[in-house]
């Protein structure tokens, strides 16, 4: 895989160089499959696990910026955004001199799925709450909320690796998932424990669907002006969410903030990667 940097306008795409060149934007539009992961396709060729380098791109303000790669997964590395964010932070990062444009909510929106949650209010700040609750004795319920601004992802979110069970290992991998899992880039769960502790964070778990968010929440095509709150969502209602706030025009407005506003921060103005990295 390889990063380079992208005209104002441009948004973030993904080009298959494997493939003569084909390009997939990240856009509502092209969400192909959710499962485990979020997958973008485009005239029947696919991308998959794309949210973690998403998610790292708001973090970082990267609104965008051209991602090669030479198959239709993204790399895993260690199983966070921390790879990404440090590769981000090395070439360094350009600022445009188009204003940025964000999505602000107007009204909420609400999603229900059984004891699943996910909904967006009105705030001047794009910020994140999330619960989740596993039957595991080293989870359970967890909370986590976090205002996206003023470097709060690296310091909270990025680093937070994915995790899964190792009893679920062969069935996902006769579904043909996780095919590179292992104990390098996610923490392995057992029955009573951690296979390959310690955490890097006493809720991890949590952090780590705060870090899936944002990432499938960069689908918008533009950086969010509202508060997100969700409960043992997942993949698939994050992504219901980005249709459903595209579907209704209602929901929001497209506004640019002021240069004061955005040094008050909230959000770095539009930027992109200052250089190519592999």
């Amino acid at each position: 895989m390889r990063i380079l940097p992208a005209a104002a306008g441009t948004g973030i795409i993904f080009r298959r160089t494997d493939l003569d060149g084909f390009e997939i934007e990240a856009v509502s539009r092209n969400v192909a499959r959710v499962s485990y992961a979020t997958s973008l396709m485009k005239k029947g060729v696919l991308i998959s696990t794309t949210e973690h380098v998403l998610s790292a791109f708001i973090g970082m303000g990267i609104d965008n910026a051209i991602v090669e790669l030479d198959n239709l997964e993204l790399p895993i590395l260690d199983g966070s955004a921390r790879p990404f964010v440090e590769m981000i932070q090395k070439v360094g990062i350009r600022k445009q001199r188009r204003r940025r444009k964000y999505l602000r909510m107007l009204r909420e929106l609400e999603l229900r799925e059984g004891n699943k949650f996910i909904g967006v209010y009105p705030a001047d700040a794009y910020s994140v709450s999330y619960a989740i609750d596993f039957p595991h004795p080293l989870i359970g319920k967890e909370t986590f909320e976090v205002a996206l601004s003023n470097g709060s992802y690296l310091r909270h979110i990025a680093a937070a690796r994915t995790f899964g069970a190792r009893e679920d290992e062969q069935k996902m991998r006769n579904m043909g998932l996780i095919r590179g899992a292992s104990s390098e880039n996610c923490i392995v769960l057992t029955r009573d424990g951690i296979e390959n502790g310690p955490l890097r964070f006493a809720d991890e778990f949590v952090r780590h669907k705060v870090l899936d968010l944002v990432g499938d929440l960069a689908l918008l095509g533009k950086q969010i002006l509202g508060k997100v709150v969700a409960d043992r969502a997942g993949h698939a209602m994050h992504t219901a969410l980005v249709s459903r706030i595209l579907r209704d025009k209602t929901l929001w407005e497209e506004v640019t903030l002021s240069a004061e506003e955005e040094s008050d921060e909230r959000v770095p103005s539009m930027q992109a990667a200052a250089g190519s990295f592999a």
